[in-house]
């Protein structure tokens, strides 16, 4: 899948809102994965539940000229295999080794799909943005603050102005502080919490440059950002619909941007091994 081209499998397991109509359409899909690539558009509706008029709507939607550019697209996407293993299979302790393969197989396409719809031009002006700004605030909630910390972590080590806070209105205070030349990190697999669009608001109205993880292009907090980073989720194709933990996607985008930041900053390796010589004491084992 080259950068720009849809896929299928991932815009419909990532988190979006879908209408009770076309989550029918969903749930179909995922529980007949075989079948449902060579279906035309008149039979998924009947099998679904809806209309073809629906099935055509929610194509568009997903960003298909029509219902049959999604269904090719499905149908690619089912049928990858990934070191000879099927995307399909439900995890379960009476199949130990296949549910490992089906997991493995799972979260191998959640990392291609993520990194190969990347932009580059986004990347590179993201990286620059982050090497050069004078502070980089970064925020999320809930299961996604480790992610959070995480990249925090990361990008301190190379140098960069970092910061993080838990407790939403410290966050908020912070984020009124901030300058033009400053960063705002949001990381929100949904893009939709209330809580950090008011981060993103306040650093907004300060200036700062907005920057989004999501697996949502169209949610509120990524229509507040200067730059959108896209997280493939395909967390429904082990679980349900209906919720979406994983985090791996979010912090393939961390990784992926400070392999990128490496290089862009001036004494950036320096300040890598200043920092593991004042924690090597810590390491030291007697």
């Amino acid at each position: 899948m080259a950068g720009g081209e849809l896929s299928a499998l991932s815009l419909i397991t990532s988190t979006r809102e879908f209408s009770n109509s076309e989550q029918r359409i969903v749930d179909y899909i995922l529980e007949h994965r075989d079948e449902a690539p060579t279906m035309t558009a008149a039979q998924l509706a009947r099998r679904s539940g809806t209309s073809e008029a629906t099935i055509s709507r929610f194509c568009k939607r997903l960003g298909f000229d029509n219902y049959r550019s999604f269904q090719f697209s499905l149908g690619r996407d089912l049928t990858l295999k990934h070191d000879g293993l099927d995307l399909d299979g439900e995890v379960s302790l009476e199949n130990v080794e296949d549910s490992l393969k089906s997991i493995l197989a799972t979260k191998v396409g959640e990392l291609e799909a993520t990194l190969r719809g990347l932009d580059g031009p986004t990347v590179s002006a993201v990286v620059k943005r982050l090497a050069g700004a004078g502070v980089i605030q970064i925020v999320a909630v809930g299961n996604t603050n480790s992610v959070a910390l995480d990249a925090t972590f990361k990008f301190s080590q190379l140098g960069l102005r970092c910061t993080t806070h838990e407790v939403s209105e410290i966050a908020v205070g912070f984020a009124l502080t901030m300058h033009p030349e400053d960063v705002l990190l949001v990381i929100s697999n949904s893009g939709r919490s209330q809580r950090l669009m008011r981060i993103a608001q306040a650093a907004k109205n300060r200036g700062a440059c907005v920057i989004v993880i999501t697996s949502d292009e169209q949610s509120p907090l990524a229509r507040q950002a200067s730059y959108v980073l896209r997280t493939v989720n395909h967390e429904a194709l082990l679980t349900t619909g209906d919720f979406a933990f994983s985090k791996i996607s979010a912090m393939a985008i961390v990784e992926t941007l400070y392999y990128f930041l490496l290089p862009e900053i001036e004494g950036g390796r320096e300040h890598i091994s200043r920092y593991e010589e004042l924690i090597q004491p810590d390491k030291d084992v007697e």
